[in-house]
């Protein structure tokens, strides 16, 4: 495992899990977030962000942390490990609401405390619209090491017996 790209519904964790196996393996840890937002909620140019993230994947070694389905394919062909964080709605939407108000390292600023209805939106589409073009890129990708956990105590498991 070296390198890794977690993906998963918005709140579903992906950000908290990629730092906590970034502190176990000491695999530098990048978030699509931070690559494509700037601090002020505008959006950098596409080509400023996939320039960026390609000079990333360059590295021997990376967890990149996000979705971002433009870049999906690319980040699935370059990586040996997939982490799918494929949890329930209600647990996602429990993730958006728990991280409000609160400064990530992930994201360029602080989430407001009142819902982005069209965020929430997406989210609650998650599993009808999004979720099938991740399932069907971890098909075609099958060959890679593909780690797939449908709960959080599957994951938190999975990063303690990592840190044996």
């Amino acid at each position: 495992m070296k390198k890794v790209i977690v993906i998963g519904c918005p709140g579903s964790g992906k950000s908290t899990f990629s730092k906590s196996l970034h502190q176990i393996t000491n695999i530098p840890l990048f978030h699509l977030d931070m690559l494509f937002w700037n601090a002020d909620k505008t959006t950098v140019e596409k080509s400023v962000f996939l320039d960026r993230l390609l000079k990333i994947m360059q590295h021997d070694e990376w967890i990149i942390d996000g979705n971002y389905a433009s870049t999906m394919e690319l980040r699935m062909q370059a990586c040996d490990t997939v982490i799918f964080l494929d949890y329930p709605l209600e647990v996602c939407l429990n993730g958006i609401e728990e991280r409000k108000g609160k400064a990530r390292s992930d994201m360029p600023w602080i989430e407001p405390s009142e819902d982005d209805g069209e965020f929430i939106e997406f989210i609650k589409n998650y599993n009808s619209q999004s979720r099938p073009k991740v399932i069907e890129l971890l098909d075609r990708y099958s060959h890679k090491n593909i780690i797939v956990f449908s709960t959080r105590t599957q994951a938190e498991d999975f990063l303690i017996k990592t840190q044996r």
